[in-house]
Protein backbone atom coordinates (compact mmCIF):
# COMPACT_ATOMS: atom_id res chain seq x y z
CA UNK A 1 0.00 0.00 0.00
CA UNK A 2 1.44 3.32 -1.10
CA UNK A 3 0.61 6.60 0.60
CA UNK A 4 -0.67 8.95 -2.10
CA UNK A 5 0.76 12.03 -0.38
CA UNK A 6 3.84 12.46 1.82
CA UNK A 7 3.15 11.85 5.49
CA UNK A 8 3.61 14.67 7.97
CA UNK A 9 6.20 14.21 10.70
CA UNK A 10 5.74 15.23 14.30
CA UNK A 11 6.01 14.25 17.95
CA UNK A 12 3.33 12.37 19.89
CA UNK A 13 2.02 14.40 22.83
CA UNK A 14 -0.80 12.25 24.19
CA UNK A 15 -3.65 9.88 23.34
CA UNK A 16 -7.10 10.41 24.84
CA UNK A 17 -10.76 9.50 24.41
CA UNK A 18 -9.43 6.28 22.85
CA UNK A 19 -9.58 7.49 19.24
CA UNK A 20 -7.85 10.87 19.48
CA UNK A 21 -4.29 12.06 20.00
CA UNK A 22 -2.44 15.36 20.14
CA UNK A 23 0.63 15.72 17.93
CA UNK A 24 3.08 18.57 17.48
CA UNK A 25 4.11 18.66 13.82
CA UNK A 26 7.65 19.57 12.82
CA UNK A 27 6.33 22.87 11.39
CA UNK A 28 5.22 23.85 14.91
CA UNK A 29 1.49 23.24 14.57
CA UNK A 30 -0.25 21.26 17.30
CA UNK A 31 -2.99 19.11 15.79
CA UNK A 32 -5.60 16.59 16.84
CA UNK A 33 -5.37 13.33 14.88
CA UNK A 34 -7.60 10.29 14.70
CA UNK A 35 -6.08 7.21 16.34
CA UNK A 36 -7.46 4.25 14.34
CA UNK A 37 -6.65 1.62 16.95
CA UNK A 38 -9.15 0.09 19.38
CA UNK A 39 -6.56 -1.59 21.60
CA UNK A 40 -4.53 -0.31 24.52
CA UNK A 41 -1.56 0.37 22.19
CA UNK A 42 0.73 -1.02 24.87
CA UNK A 43 4.34 -0.74 23.72
CA UNK A 44 3.63 1.78 20.95
CA UNK A 45 2.12 4.61 22.98
CA UNK A 46 5.25 6.61 23.69
CA UNK A 47 4.81 10.37 24.27
CA UNK A 48 7.72 12.29 22.78
CA UNK A 49 8.42 9.70 20.07
CA UNK A 50 8.46 10.70 16.38
CA UNK A 51 5.25 9.90 14.52
CA UNK A 52 3.93 10.15 10.97
CA UNK A 53 0.47 11.47 10.14
CA UNK A 54 -1.61 11.39 6.95
CA UNK A 55 -3.89 14.27 5.97
CA UNK A 56 -7.16 13.65 4.18
CA UNK A 57 -8.34 16.05 1.48
CA UNK A 58 -11.97 15.14 2.13
CA UNK A 59 -14.10 18.19 2.88
CA UNK A 60 -16.51 16.12 4.96
CA UNK A 61 -13.99 14.86 7.52
CA UNK A 62 -14.16 16.78 10.77
CA UNK A 63 -10.62 15.71 11.72
CA UNK A 64 -8.46 15.42 8.58
CA UNK A 65 -5.38 13.94 10.27
CA UNK A 66 -4.75 10.24 10.97
CA UNK A 67 -1.89 8.84 13.06
CA UNK A 68 -0.24 6.19 10.89
CA UNK A 69 3.05 5.12 12.51
CA UNK A 70 5.55 5.71 15.30
CA UNK A 71 9.36 5.47 15.34
CA UNK A 72 10.60 2.83 17.80
CA UNK A 73 14.22 1.73 18.22
CA UNK A 74 15.41 2.60 14.76
CA UNK A 75 12.40 1.84 12.56
CA UNK A 76 8.79 2.75 11.90
CA UNK A 77 5.93 0.74 13.42
CA UNK A 78 2.43 0.94 11.93
CA UNK A 79 -0.41 1.68 14.37
CA UNK A 80 -3.37 2.05 12.00
CA UNK A 81 -5.55 -1.04 12.48
CA UNK A 82 -7.55 -0.20 9.34
CA UNK A 83 -4.56 -1.01 7.12
CA UNK A 84 -4.03 -4.77 7.67
CA UNK A 85 -7.16 -5.69 5.70
CA UNK A 86 -5.94 -3.53 2.82
CA UNK A 87 -2.53 -5.19 3.02
CA UNK A 88 -4.09 -8.66 3.01
CA UNK A 89 -6.30 -7.77 0.04
CA UNK A 90 -3.23 -6.62 -1.92
CA UNK A 91 -1.34 -9.76 -0.95
CA UNK A 92 -4.25 -11.98 -2.00
CA UNK A 93 -4.35 -10.25 -5.38
CA UNK A 94 -0.60 -10.80 -5.79
CA UNK A 95 -0.97 -14.36 -4.43
CA UNK A 96 2.02 -14.03 -2.10
CA UNK A 97 0.54 -15.38 1.16
CA UNK A 98 1.90 -18.89 1.79
CA UNK A 99 -0.94 -21.37 2.09
CA UNK A 100 -3.42 -19.10 0.30
CA UNK A 101 -1.87 -18.81 -3.17
CA UNK A 102 -4.45 -21.15 -4.70
CA UNK A 103 -7.29 -18.68 -4.20
CA UNK A 104 -7.91 -16.28 -7.09
CA UNK A 105 -11.11 -14.65 -5.89
CA UNK A 106 -12.07 -13.06 -2.58
CA UNK A 107 -14.88 -11.05 -1.05
CA UNK A 108 -14.48 -8.68 1.87
CA UNK A 109 -16.68 -8.13 4.95
CA UNK A 110 -18.57 -11.40 4.75
CA UNK A 111 -21.77 -11.56 6.80
CA UNK A 112 -22.39 -14.87 8.55
CA UNK A 113 -25.69 -16.52 9.45
CA UNK A 114 -25.09 -15.37 13.03
CA UNK A 115 -25.21 -11.76 11.84
CA UNK A 116 -21.53 -11.20 12.57
CA UNK A 117 -18.88 -10.52 9.94
CA UNK A 118 -15.51 -11.99 9.03
CA UNK A 119 -12.94 -10.15 6.97
CA UNK A 120 -12.62 -12.32 3.85
CA UNK A 121 -14.24 -15.21 1.98
CA UNK A 122 -11.98 -16.92 -0.54
CA UNK A 123 -12.68 -18.72 -3.80
CA UNK A 124 -15.64 -18.39 -6.14
CA UNK A 125 -17.49 -20.84 -3.89
CA UNK A 126 -16.38 -18.96 -0.75
CA UNK A 127 -15.12 -22.24 0.67
CA UNK A 128 -12.56 -20.54 2.93
CA UNK A 129 -12.86 -17.74 5.47
CA UNK A 130 -10.21 -15.43 6.93
CA UNK A 131 -10.24 -13.20 9.99
CA UNK A 132 -7.40 -10.64 10.17
CA UNK A 133 -5.97 -9.18 13.37
CA UNK A 134 -3.44 -6.37 13.72
CA UNK A 135 -0.50 -6.92 16.10
CA UNK A 136 1.69 -4.11 17.45
CA UNK A 137 2.60 -5.32 20.96
CA UNK A 138 6.09 -6.87 20.84
CA UNK A 139 8.06 -7.93 23.92
CA UNK A 140 11.53 -9.48 23.59
CA UNK A 141 10.87 -10.27 19.95
CA UNK A 142 7.50 -11.93 20.62
CA UNK A 143 4.50 -10.31 18.94
CA UNK A 144 1.56 -10.68 21.32
CA UNK A 145 -2.16 -10.52 20.57
CA UNK A 146 -4.32 -9.03 21.93
CA UNK A 147 -3.01 -5.95 23.76
CA UNK A 148 -6.32 -5.66 25.68
CA UNK A 149 -9.22 -7.98 26.41
CA UNK A 150 -11.11 -8.74 23.19
CA UNK A 151 -14.47 -10.44 23.46
CA UNK A 152 -15.00 -9.70 19.78
CA UNK A 153 -11.77 -11.47 18.86
CA UNK A 154 -12.79 -14.52 20.89
CA UNK A 155 -16.18 -14.55 19.15
CA UNK A 156 -14.46 -14.53 15.77
CA UNK A 157 -12.48 -17.63 16.76
CA UNK A 158 -15.70 -19.44 17.64
CA UNK A 159 -17.14 -18.46 14.26
CA UNK A 160 -14.07 -19.82 12.49
CA UNK A 161 -14.43 -23.09 14.39
CA UNK A 162 -18.09 -23.26 13.40
CA UNK A 163 -17.10 -22.76 9.75
CA UNK A 164 -14.72 -25.73 9.99
CA UNK A 165 -17.56 -27.86 11.38
CA UNK A 166 -19.55 -27.04 8.25
CA UNK A 167 -16.78 -28.13 5.92
CA UNK A 168 -15.12 -24.81 5.18
CA UNK A 169 -11.47 -23.92 5.55
CA UNK A 170 -10.85 -21.24 8.15
CA UNK A 171 -7.79 -19.07 8.72
CA UNK A 172 -6.77 -16.72 11.51
CA UNK A 173 -4.23 -14.30 10.01
CA UNK A 174 -2.17 -12.04 12.27
CA UNK A 175 -0.56 -9.01 10.60
CA UNK A 176 2.37 -7.55 12.54
CA UNK A 177 3.44 -4.01 11.68
CA UNK A 178 6.43 -4.12 14.06
CA UNK A 179 10.00 -4.67 12.86
CA UNK A 180 11.11 -6.45 16.05
CA UNK A 181 8.64 -9.34 15.77
CA UNK A 182 10.17 -12.82 15.44
CA UNK A 183 7.02 -14.85 16.04
CA UNK A 184 3.43 -14.38 17.19
CA UNK A 185 1.89 -15.81 20.36
CA UNK A 186 -1.33 -15.23 22.32
CA UNK A 187 -1.03 -12.65 25.11
CA UNK A 188 -2.22 -14.98 27.87
CA UNK A 189 -1.40 -12.53 30.64
CA UNK A 190 -3.68 -9.92 29.06
CA UNK A 191 -6.58 -12.07 27.82
CA UNK A 192 -6.31 -15.72 28.93
CA UNK A 193 -9.74 -16.50 27.46
CA UNK A 194 -8.53 -15.50 24.01
CA UNK A 195 -5.38 -17.59 24.42
CA UNK A 196 -7.35 -20.68 25.42
CA UNK A 197 -9.79 -20.17 22.57
CA UNK A 198 -7.00 -19.70 20.03
CA UNK A 199 -5.47 -23.03 21.05
CA UNK A 200 -8.87 -24.68 20.90
CA UNK A 201 -9.42 -23.23 17.42
CA UNK A 202 -6.06 -24.55 16.22
CA UNK A 203 -6.92 -28.01 17.54
CA UNK A 204 -10.31 -27.80 15.81
CA UNK A 205 -8.72 -27.21 12.42
CA UNK A 206 -8.50 -23.42 12.14
CA UNK A 207 -5.22 -22.61 10.38
CA UNK A 208 -3.07 -19.98 12.09
CA UNK A 209 -0.97 -17.69 9.90
CA UNK A 210 1.10 -14.59 10.67
CA UNK A 211 2.89 -12.15 8.41
CA UNK A 212 5.19 -9.24 9.13
CA UNK A 213 4.68 -5.96 7.30
CA UNK A 214 7.52 -3.83 6.01
CA UNK A 215 6.69 -0.33 7.23
CA UNK A 216 8.24 2.78 5.66
CA UNK A 217 7.08 6.40 5.34
CA UNK A 218 6.06 5.80 1.73
CA UNK A 219 4.83 2.20 1.62
CA UNK A 220 3.55 -0.59 3.86
CA UNK A 221 3.43 -4.13 2.49
CA UNK A 222 3.33 -7.69 3.75
CA UNK A 223 6.86 -8.96 3.63
CA UNK A 224 7.52 -12.29 5.35
CA UNK A 225 5.84 -15.17 7.13
CA UNK A 226 6.13 -15.37 10.91
CA UNK A 227 5.66 -18.55 12.96
CA UNK A 228 2.73 -18.74 15.36
CA UNK A 229 3.83 -20.28 18.66
CA UNK A 230 1.15 -21.48 21.03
Amino acid sequence: MNFSDPLLRGILLRRYKRFLCDIRLDDGREIVAVTPNTGSMKGVLIPGAPVLVSESKSLTRKIPFTWEMIFIEGAWVGVNTHLPNLLVAEALEKRIIPGLKQYREYRREVRLASGSRLDFALGNDESALIEVKNVTLVENGVALFPDSVTERGTRHLHELMEAVKHGKRAYMLFVCQHHQAKWVSPADSIDPVYGRTLRKAANAGVKLLAMKARVTPSIIELDSLLPVVL
